[in-house]
C-alpha cells in the first residue's frame, strides 16, 4: 500500500481525494477527515485499503 500523499506523513493511504482546485490524491484516514469538510472535495475509499481505516 502506497504512504499517505501529505508530506511528512508515514501512515498508508486509504482514502482518494477529488479536489477541484488540485491534483487528486490518496491519502490516510486522518488526513482525508480534515480535508474532505472542504467545500467541493470528495472521498472515495481505495480498493483493498480496508484494514487501514482508523
Amino acid at each position: 500500500m502506497d504512504p499517505c500523499a501529505e508530506e511528512g506523513c508515514e501512515r498508508p493511504a486509504a482514502v482518494r481525494l477529488f479536489i477541484p482546485w488540485t491534483d487528486d490524491r490518496d491519502v490516510c484516514t486522518a488526513h482525508a477527515r480534515v480535508q474532505v469538510q472542504a467545500d467541493g472535495v470528495v472521498a472515495e475509499p481505495l480498493e483493498g485499503a480496508e484494514e487501514n481505516w482508523r
